[in-house]
């Protein structure tokens, strides 16, 4: 009995000393970060920046990935496959965790494929519109839509994201009828309001504030419960007459399940030093994120909520993948 207590006390240590060991040695190549959506979207920007900070912190070398398509499963897919040893990360929006809801067959499980490093940023949804549409606020625009009924489209980052489910929600509130147009990712779906090509988007906030800053687009209406500092004559949906009518964009940083977990505590320390800091969060407010700054733990726990909470919404209105 002995012998056995010490071999098993071995083993643990061996264990324990292997996962100190790789800790301290990782990363000792480049690390990539999967985008699984167009450059000059919400996640690519904040990824970006995200990682710049980091590589001038600690001298380890990161490198983005763009993976878009199939409503960011190709990438969100890939990575799920990918070999759990710390370099190969995913950073994905909310269609990390309304995909498996949304489309059938998805090819992965929110909770089950990943393991949870960090939930760095939100962001709240934004109604834009071209600066030629003829409503020029958030009344406006819903007296425009019911008098004209299939008239207009609106451009989104892609068929189940988090601002085309808003969209959705939107219209079953406000019994509008708006036909989607979906783009593969937040970049080319301002692009289409830009140039006019869909003349309303629903959006997340970056990358649209500079270009409300700018007088390139209109901002109507955000979703947040309450107005965002960096925009504060930009009303909310619920004070614009709909009642508790909120959304966000997160954006979840996930690893391949079975990552070691002293990697994923490695990391997410080093995402806690750069979000600390107070002129980062301030930059990243100005850009339209929210700092978040939930452990591992906290981070899995809230993506079974939100799980949950999309796929209520997506059975409930009966929304499907275009």
């Amino acid at each position: 009995m002995k012998i056995q207590q010490c071999f098993c006390g071995v083993i643990a240590f061996l264990a324990l000393h292997c996962s100190i060991g790789m800790a301290q040695e990782y990363p000792n190549k480049p690390i990539k970060v999967v985008i699984p959506y167009a450059p000059g979207g919400p996640s690519d920007i904040f990824g970006r920046l995200l990682f710049q900070k980091i590589t001038e912190n600690t001298g380890y070398t990161f490198f983005i990935e763009n993976k878009p398509g199939a409503s960011a499963n190709i990438g969100i897919q890939y990575v799920a496959k990918s070999n759990p040893d710390g370099y190969t990360l995913l950073l994905s929006s909310s269609a990390f965790v309304i995909n498996p809801s949304l489309i059938a067959n998805s090819g992965y499980d929110a909770s089950r494929d990943f393991a949870a490093i960090s939930l760095p940023a939100s962001s709240p949804n934004i109604i834009v519109v071209n600066p030629t549409f003829p409503a020029k606020n958030f009344k406006e625009f819903l007296a425009l839509i019911k008098q004209n009924p299939g008239k207009y489209d609106y451009s989104s980052p892609g068929a189940g994201t988090s601002p085309q489910l808003t969209a959705e929600l939107l219209k079953l509130k406000a019994n509008l009828d708006i036909k989607h147009i979906a783009y593969n990712g937040g970049g080319p779906a301002l692009q289409a309001v830009l140039s006019n090509d869909a003349p309303i988007g629903f959006a997340v906030l970056p990358p649209t504030v500079q270009q409300i800053s700018g007088g390139k687009v209109l901002g109507l209406a955000v979703t947040s419960s309450a107005r965002y500092p960096s925009l504060p004559d930009i009303p909310t949906v619920a004070e614009s007459g709909l009642p508790e009518f909120e959304g966000e964009t997160i954006q979840f940083l996930m690893a391949p399940a079975g990552t070691p977990k002293s990697i994923i505590q490695k990391l997410h320390q080093e995402i806690t030093k750069v979000l600390g800091n107070q002129e980062m969060r301030n930059k990243l407010s100005g850009m339209g994120f929210i700092v978040s700054l939930r452990t591992p733990e906290q981070s899995e726990q809230k993506i079974k909520l939100e799980v949950e909470k999309w796929a209520q919404v997506i059975k409930a209105n009966k929304i499907q993948a275009d």
